[in-house]
């Protein structure tokens, strides 16, 4: 396998734009990538794109396709992934492979969403075999309910309470604050979170991730293009994808679910595990680390599943600060899903964003000090799971 560097990445700002179809926010995500790295579009070789069946792509995800046709056809491979919201971190893993396999030197990885209004609508057919189908129409149980189960039960085990679970919140409006790509750069008070209206007790309006349009893309090529063109790479170290174990989220006791019978999300614990040790690192060897945070639950519980920090420790680190981008253990950055919204399947492809620019120190009033080591992590409907390790 050979070494692979991120030469380039771009951004479209996270919000709302009717105005704009998603193919533009690519666009926007690309032409940035592109001078970013200083090259041209011919000089692509293959497109790894995250695919959806909210918007774009022809109507069958065909999300690659539409931004090559946008951009210039040239004749170059495309590949769409789909995995919902670990659709990101996917098409990276794919475009990893592909270069790191010696397929291609340089590789565009690319994300963009246009979200409907509303709590997502997991399942795309009334059919009844369909699980995902089931648990909305028949249990009532959309995201938000599932996650509020989470911290109730968190909350019964570890004590932790509603003040601490809305200081996640805060955290993360005090920082894109400073984040220019951010849909949400206002910081919010305690008692702002708190007074947000109750969605699913305890979760309040604040504390969970809204849905947005965004795009995000990243230039991937071989260490011999890289050194070429570049004198501050930043090496992928890792990128693992992973699903669900049989035995995910069973009570302690019942089942040895990864890494110490607490998690609810395996597929996570297992991708993380896997970038890890591919890296060569350990949990402690972070430098930062970009998760999803669909709602405050996660940042509180994700460090302690994959030993960032201890079991109910999560808690005291956030009130003493180590969890902002000045922190021992620092936790989105960015601002996360929280301030920016899930524009789903660009999620994987913005933490890449993020983190190449924590390891640059291209990152200003955010940037983690001395960075050189960085975790993404994405997980999504189907039980997917991706993780991305990269250094400088």
């Amino acid at each position: 396998m050979r070494d692979v560097a991120v030469l380039g990445v771009g951004m479209h700002a996270f919000g709302k734009f009717p105005e704009k179809s998603v193919t533009e926010l690519c666009r926007t995500a690309v032409t940035a990538a592109l001078a970013d790295a200083g090259i041209s579009w011919r000089e692509v070789e293959a497109v790894a794109a995250a695919s959806s069946r909210f918007s774009g792509g022809k109507g069958w995800g065909l999300n690659g396709n539409d931004v090559v046709e946008d951009m210039g056809l040239t004749g170059i491979p495309v590949y769409n992934m789909s995995a919902g919201c670990a659709a990101g971190g996917n098409a990276f893993n794919i475009g990893y492979s592909l270069v790191a396999g010696g397929l291609y030197d340089v590789v565009l990885v690319v994300g963009g969403e246009k979200m409907p209004k509303g709590f997502i609508q997991t399942s795309g057919v009334e059919e009844d075999t369909d699980p995902e189908y089931l648990r909305q129409r028949c249990v009532g149980m959309p995201g938000p309910a599932f996650w509020a189960l989470l911290c109730r039960q968190r909350m019964a085990e570890l004590g932790t309470t509603e003040e601490q679970l809305a200081k996640v919140a805060v955290k993360a409006h005090q920082v894109a604050v400073h984040n220019e790509y951010a849909r949400f750069r206002k910081e919010f008070t305690l008692e702002m979170i708190l007074g947000s209206n109750m969605v699913s007790d305890p979760l309040r309006l604040f504390e969970i991730c809204p849905v947005s349009d965004g795009a995000a893309a990243a230039i991937i090529c071989s260490a011999e293009k890289a050194r070429q063109l570049t004198q501050k790479p930043v090496w992928v170290a890792g990128s693992a994808v992973a699903t669900m174990r049989a035995d995910d989220g069973l009570p302690r006791g019942l089942a040895g679910v990864i890494p110490d019978g607490r998690t609810h999300h395996s597929e996570a614990a297992i991708a993380v595990s896997k970038a890890l040790a591919q890296a060569g690192a350990s949990p402690q060897d972070l430098d930062l680390t970009e998760l999803q945070d669909n709602t405050v639950y996660y940042e509180l519980a994700f460090p302690e599943d994959w030993g960032l920090c201890e079991v109910g420790e999560a808690e005291s680190l956030l009130e003493a600060g180590e969890t902002l981008p000045t922190g021992k253990m620092p936790i989105n950055p960015s601002g996360g899903f929280l301030c920016f919204g899930e524009a789903t399947t660009a999620m994987g492809v913005f933490q890449v964003c993020e983190l190449t620019w924590q390891l640059r120190g291209e990152a200003g009033a955010r940037q983690v000090p001395n960075a050189k080591l960085g975790l993404g992590q994405t997980l999504g409907l189907g039980g997917n799971g991706t993780a991305v390790v990269l250094k400088r």
